[in-house]
């Protein structure tokens, strides 16, 4: 929360910096304290390059909570000399936004460069994003936007292409080790827990910098017993994965989880699957999807995979949450062990492309229908041979409209069932064009 409101233009006294959070006393001072991502402003690094030539662009800062952005953008200005001056899209509206933009115009008047940071970009409409533009434009603001949102969702293409999006990484476990040896080191005294509990701790950040910091501020204020995973866990609660079923993530997991079937990789899918639940999302609409892989990646090669995913389905409906949720588990593990085949969905798109493309044909007269005399009189049905009683079981008729050529859409792959129906449609083709032959 201390971004937010510093965003928004308030600032807590310099003598309550002492009681400040943990988290707040430890912001980096530079951009080398900056932990996580070097691929943006190690050696080399796109941020580095901009801040050594002195001349900042228009960016947005795009990554999970607690990676850094507001820290980043204010050492940004420092850095290459700008007056640094935030405000938030949570607090902030039109007022703000001509009241910010004057007062960078009236700096640049006097010689002096504006970082405008906008924390929660996203949040503004996209006419008040458009807003931004012509000052963008101007150089009278550099703009320093950031989001936890997909940007090429939430954020104006206009402003997009105006801007260079940089994109934050969660910190992974040695980045977070480094902060907790910072915070240990400012309390002159380790943390009290065992290696093990501390493993544990850094699982609980979840990549996420300021989480990690509030939780050791709590760890302090403990007895200096060194606590193990049990009482760690009877100390702080397990963090809720972040996870909004509206936005990217919800479409980021559900792809994992439905390459992960596809790649024949139950492990992966399984854990895939358990990240959703666990995060919250709707059986049922997991349970859809399921269907959907059975038809769309599995196909003849394993007819039995659509019948295992519906009954999955079935049974969540009849137990539901968390009884039924194993029988989703035991649907994606069909399907991933499954042989895989897209032969059916390639033979439907293209049927579906060559019925738009040939519009009204008519069926071949010996397969129309012919309940009435009039029909039969017209050839309506006319020479039809009943396959199952002919020789072979096989007529070789034509079953194609008149005026179009034979196709093949359906071309199994081999694999599993499919392995047969091969073999059947290939032996059918043959008799087929030895009879096309003799006639």
């Amino acid at each position: 929360m201390t971004d937010l409101f510093e965003a928004s233009g308030v600032h807590p006294p310099e003598s309550d910096k002492g009681d400040a959070p943990l988290a707040d006393r430890l912001r980096p001072a530079s951009l080398d304290q900056v932990v996580g991502q070097d691929h943006l402003l190690g050696e080399g690094g796109p941020i580095r390059r901009m801040v050594e030539a002195g001349r900042l662009g228009s960016m947005i800062l795009w990554g999970p909570p607690g990676t850094g952005k507001t820290t980043i953008a204010r050492l940004l200005a420092t850095a290459a000399g700008y007056q640094y001056q935030s405000i938030s899209a949570v607090f902030s509206g039109v007022a703000d936004l001509k009241k910010a933009f004057e007062q960078a115009r009236v700096r640049r008047a006097a010689g002096q460069s504006t970082l405008l940071f906008v924390d929660e970009i996203h949040r503004f409409n996209r006419a008040q994003q458009d807003g931004f533009l012509p000052f963008v434009e101007e150089g009278v603001v550099t703009l320093v936007g950031a989001t936890t949102e997909n940007p090429s969702f939430e954020l104006n293409g206009a402003l997009l292409s105006r801007s260079q999006v940089f994109v934050l990484k969660r910190l992974d476990d040695a980045a977070l080790d480094q902060l907790l040896t910072r915070a240990e080191d400012n309390e002159g005294r380790p943390l009290p827990l065992r290696p093990e509990a501390r493993q544990a701790l850094l699982a609980l950040a979840d990549g996420d910098g300021r989480y990690l910091l509030t939780m050791a501020e709590t760890l302090f204020a403990l007895p200096p017993e060194p606590l193990d995973v049990q009482g760690l866990a009877s100390v702080l609660q397990k963090r809720a994965p972040a996870y909004d079923k509206s936005r990217e993530e919800h479409y980021n997991l559900i792809s994992a989880l439905h390459k992960s079937v596809r790649g024949s990789d139950p492990d992966a899918a399984l854990y895939w699957l358990a990240r959703m639940l666990n995060g919250g999302e709707d059986p049922l609409y997991l349970a859809r999807r399921i269907v959907r892989m059975a038809v769309e990646d599995i196909g003849q090669a394993d007819p039995l995979s659509l019948l295992v995913a519906n009954a999955a389905k079935d049974t969540y409906d009849f137990l539901g949450s968390p009884e039924g949720e194993l029988a989703l588990a035991q649907a994606v593990v069909h399907l991933a062990t499954a042989p895989k085949s897209v032969a059916v969905y390639e033979a439907w798109k293209a049927a579906s492309k060559a019925a738009r493309e040939t519009g009204s044909l008519m069926p071949p007269a010996h397969i129309r229908n012919a309940p009435t005399k009039l029909m039969k009189s017209l050839g309506y049905g006319a020479g039809y041979q009943y396959d199952p009683s002919t020789e072979d079981g096989f007529s070789g008729a034509n079953y194609f409209p008149d005026g179009m050529d034979r196709r093949v859409f359906y071309a199994p792959k081999g694999e599993g069932h499919e392995e047969k129906v091969k073999a059947r449609l290939e032996r059918w083709a043959a008799l087929r064009a030895a009879r096309a032959e003799g006639s």
